[in-house]
């Protein structure tokens, strides 16, 4: 057996049995117990034999939950506070003298003079694990909240509260000031960015960092070193929070947060009930950015997080986000979500496609009419979606590459369709040469005032007309229909009275 042990690392258990002399039958159904229990693989590597990451991440955050008093070890209190906690047993202090012999034999820097160091806490969980005692370091994870994933249960991250399509979800007060304190914890530096690896600290609690890949990954503004600012750093927690306010939970609790969803996040108010009240209180704003290929949606985007123009074209096969501080009246998170042409369609297939959207941008190549024809069908397109499905949004036009030459029948007729369906003129910027002509102020003014630059097609018109008029016919009619009983009960009242005279 042990050949093959060797061989396929991930057997945990051999023994050999008879069903015929019954010799190991109970062993064999407790290792079998034990396997699904208490698994090895999710927190042992066989083939270097330690601890696996994430095990490693969930016993860090353990670590620095029971240490109290944040000097970076456990003292004999807080070891026997932690046991209690798990193992609902005290430790005699015989045993806490013992349980550091034996680390400070095996390493050195596992015990201090203040009591057992990270070093040392996961130097104990490796040798039970290596003795066969997994039920201990099970018994731990699962005393904290983690799963057989070490994840923490869902029950512990849920998001509480039900929302409508078109409410968003954004960071409390509670919540970003927390956040504000971990930032400055981690900016050992104090540059006033997160380095990379400063970073990779901060998030060494969670079973891994949540912006290592996209849609998070190159969402937000960096230094110039790859380093994340305050606002940064903040905006790619409202990105994500926007996206999957679960996961931004989680996450939250992984880093220290200690309050309930209702205190971490607040369920915005509906969009249809904000353009009644001509105001919108939300302090995070998301844009779709419609446009045909090559009219300059990246570059809006890359302008958003302060990235240099590009003069090679690379073309976006996925939707991509970018997010960031707009400085308004007050703090305002703006959300840029850019959309490929070829999804388009796709995307307002869906009745609550644009539920989410605070506002939608239309780009288009000012120096090519074919460009401005298909955003031209693209916000036709938006805006009978919205018509028919309820969901409508402020549009805004965004004239790019204004410094080339600019096409002028496109710019009259865009110009014009403006005028017609009832939006503000178009926004021209050149991306190339830094003109950015307060694009994105002016489409937080949009978003804050969702009641204006809404576009109105032709058709949209029409129904609109008819409502209005079918309104006023059944008005009329209830009137007439009203008078008449009046009238039918005045003439029985006079019929009685001079009934009852004669």
């Amino acid at each position: 057996m042990s050949p093959i042990m060797q061989k396929f690392r991930e057997i945990e258990t051999c023994i050999e049995c008879s069903a015929r002399n019954m010799i190991q039958i109970p062993e064999v159904f407790y290792y079998a117990q034990k396997a699904v229990v208490h698994p090895t693989g999710p927190l042992f590597d066989q083939e270097t034999q330690s601890l696996k990451p994430r095990c490693v991440r969930a016993l860090k955050r353990i670590f620095i939950i029971c240490d109290q008093d944040r000097d970076g070890t456990l003292s004999d209190a807080e070891l026997n506070d932690f046991q209690v906690k798990c193992f609902n047993a005290p430790l005699q202090p015989a045993e806490i003298v013992g349980v550091k012999k034996v680390v400070q034999e095996k390493m050195s820097e596992g015990v201090s003079d203040r009591g057992l160091t990270l070093t040392g806490f996961l130097f104990l969980h490796a040798l039970f694990i290596e003795k066969g005692r997994l039920e201990t370091t099970w018994t731990v994870l699962r005393k904290f909240g983690y799963d057989n994933e070490i994840k923490l249960r869902d029950d512990l991250v849920s998001v509480s509260f039900k929302r409508a399509p078109d409410q968003s979800v954004e960071l409390t007060n509670e919540a970003i000031e927390f956040l504000k304190g971990i930032f400055c914890l981690f900016d050992l530096d104090g540059d006033g960015a997160l380095r990379p690896a400063e970073l990779d600290d901060l998030f060494s609690t969670a079973p891994e960092s949540p912006w290592n890949e996209s849609p998070y990954k190159d969402a937000a503004e960096t230094t110039v070193v790859g380093g994340l600012s305050l606002d940064g750093f903040l905006s790619k927690w409202s990105l994500m929070t926007l996206l999957e306010p679960a996961k931004s939970l989680a996450n939250l609790i992984y880093l220290g947060y200690t309050g309930d969803s209702a205190s971490a996040l607040r369920l915005t108010r509906r969009r249809k009930l904000d353009r009644k009240k001509q105001q919108s209180e939300r302090n995070v704003f998301q844009c779709f950015v419609f446009g045909p290929t090559k009219a300059g949606k990246s570059a809006l985007l890359n302008s958003f997080l302060g990235r240099p123009f590009a003069e090679s074209y690379s073309p976006t096969t996925t939707q991509r986000f970018a997010a960031n501080v707009v400085e308004q009246v007050g703090r305002t998170t703006l959300i840029l979500r850019e959309i490929p042409e070829d999804e388009v369609k796709p995307l307002l297939s869906s009745k609550e496609s644009l539920s989410a959207c605070d506002v939608a941008v239309f780009v288009h190549d000012s120096s090519d009419e074919q460009s401005w024809k298909r955003a031209k069908e693209m916000l036709i397109d938006v805006a009978s979606n919205g018509e028919a499905s309820g969901f409508e949004v402020p549009c805004l036009i965004v004239a790019a590459k204004e410094d080339l030459d600019s096409y002028p029948t496109a710019i009259q007729d865009s110009v014009r369709v403006c005028r017609d369906m009832g939006i503000e003129a178009p926004i021209p910027i050149s991306n190339k040469m830094a003109d950015l002509n307060n694009v994105f102020s002016k489409i937080i003014n949009a978003a804050e005032r969702p009641h204006l630059s809404i576009p109105e097609t032709e058709a949209g018109r029409s129904r609109k007309q008819y409502r209005h008029l079918v309104n006023r016919s059944l008005m009329f009619v209830s009137v007439g229909a009203a008078v008449a009983v009046v009238g039918l009960a005045a003439y029985r009242v006079y019929a009685a009275r001079k009934s009852s005279s004669s």
